[in-house]
């Protein structure tokens, strides 16, 4: 009796556990063929659709997993802006570190025409910056790599990939088609500096940048006009070279005011040092390397490809600032100042601070004269002499333009000894500062 018991238990306990396998089975079964499903179906969507459309709305019958693609940056830059960067042509000259995550970045943003130029090849000791290279890379040309992991994303994109060294007598044909923008990421002195040349012959839009290699510090990345940079040894190297052809500004650039210190090129192994031009991927190029922190050139990369997408878009209030950490700068205009307020309006107090002399200068002028632009010796002075000494009373001018406005009487008429524009320009900018002010007090 026990044993036939024992037997109809068996019986139904293996009939149980079949029919529970069967059963979860054809649940993972179902879900695997759903999960396919909808794989393709976003595959085909996203072939399909054009994911800058001008019309947000047309992505609400997407899959929820393309919105923010889709929708991200329309929020922020507008369907006017998003049409103009699906219509935009930018060149890519160097798809390292840097320049990878700049291409990558751009195309998730909405640029869907890209050209990328660099003859190299991705190594394994590149893999810690690149922005896609993987294993399986290693050993094909970056353009490639980049053009295969860029379909992947944007399958309707245009990659131009060209396995070329750039120089001065390939320009005319690898940067033809009239490009919108162009990216300086190359890392060799000579083929930058004829990069940028050519730019700014042919008035062509770019942005370079300078040295990301033995550098650590994310909060010293700046944006500026290469005239401004310091603490870069390349950006000092290649602002001596374009001297030669009379460019001196003009250039915006990526860099880092960070110091270099104790990091130096990364030697080669001694056995190898009598051959050191035959490790050069190409004459004049470096056959060794500065050691480069992985995360910083992708730092550099995305804040160039934020600069392309501002100013090709004309993102309204988008100005970068001068350079920061000028405090010997701001020490000395706040000397002049008290001198200043002293001799001429016989004040023995100033109203205004090192942070307020930072801010004026900075933020409020950008490091320029009110009335011609940027200068070697800049000063502070009151605007109106006839009004106090105030955040809001207080411009930028040239030492030669101080003298001149420091004759002026308390009653003097700004409009007829400068004229309207002049005027107008910097009461503008004054009152854009004061509703900022009352903007951020509401908040805080």
């Amino acid at each position: 009796m026990s044993r036939d018991y024992d037997r109809y238990v068996n019986k139904w306990t293996l009939t149980a556990f079949a029919a529970s396998t069967a059963t979860a089975s054809a649940i993972l079964g179902y879900q695997h063929w759903q999960q396919r499903k909808i794989n393709n179906k976003i595959k085909h969507q996203s072939r399909r659709s054009s994911w800058s459309a001008t019309d947000p709305s047309s992505t609400r019958s997407l899959p929820l997993e393309l919105r923010p693609i889709l929708t991200g940056e329309r929020v922020i830059l507008g369907d006017a802006a998003m049409e103009k960067l699906e219509k935009s042509f930018v060149v890519v000259v160097g798809v390292g570190g840097v320049g990878s995550w700049t291409a990558l970045m751009l195309l998730r943003a909405g640029v869907k025409r890209l050209r990328l130029i660099d003859f190299d090849q991705v190594t394994l000791s590149s893999l810690n910056r690149h922005a896609v290279a993987t294993l399986d890379d290693v050993g094909t040309p970056k353009v490639r790599a980049m053009q295969k992991h860029l379909k992947l994303i944007a399958p309707d994109c245009d990659i131009d990939a060209r396995i070329e060294l750039f120089s001065a007598a390939t320009a005319d044909d690898l940067l033809r088609g009239q490009p919108d923008y162009i990216v300086d990421a190359i890392d060799n002195i000579q083929t930058k500096v004829d990069l940028i040349h050519y730019c700014y012959d042919h008035q062509l839009k770019v942005i370079s940048s300078m040295g990301a290699g033995a550098k650590s510090d994310p909060s010293r990345i700046q944006i500026t006009d290469i005239s401004e940079t310091l603490e870069d040894p390349l950006a000092r190297t290649v602002r001596r070279h374009l001297r030669k052809f009379n460019i001196d500004r003009g250039i915006p650039v990526v860099y880092s005011t960070e110091k270099p210190h104790h990091v130096k090129l990364l030697p080669l192994e001694e056995s190898r040092v009598d051959e050191a031009d035959d490790y050069a991927a190409l004459p004049d190029f470096r056959s060794r390397i500065l050691p480069v922190l992985g995360t910083l050139p992708s730092l550099f990369g995305s804040s160039i490809a934020s600069h392309v997408l501002l100013d090709l878009t004309q993102y309204p209030g988008y100005d970068p600032l001068p350079i920061k950490l000028r405090d010997g700068l701001y020490n000395r205009l706040h000397r002049d100042l008290l001198a200043r307020e002293s001799k001429i309006f016989k004040s023995k107090f100033c109203p205004l601070d090192l942070r307020d002399v930072a801010y004026i200068f900075e933020e409020i002028w950008h490091g320029e004269s009110v009335l011609s632009g940027p200068q070697k010796q800049a000063v502070l002075v009151r605007w109106h002499p006839g009004k106090p000494l105030s955040l809001m009373n207080t411009v930028v001018l040239s030492k030669a333009e101080a003298k001149q406005h420091d004759r002026l009487s308390v009653d003097v008429d700004l409009v007829k000894q400068y004229g309207k524009d002049i005027c107008d320009k910097v009461e503008l900018r004054l009152q854009e500062q004061q509703q900022l002010r009352r903007l951020w007090e509401g908040v805080y």
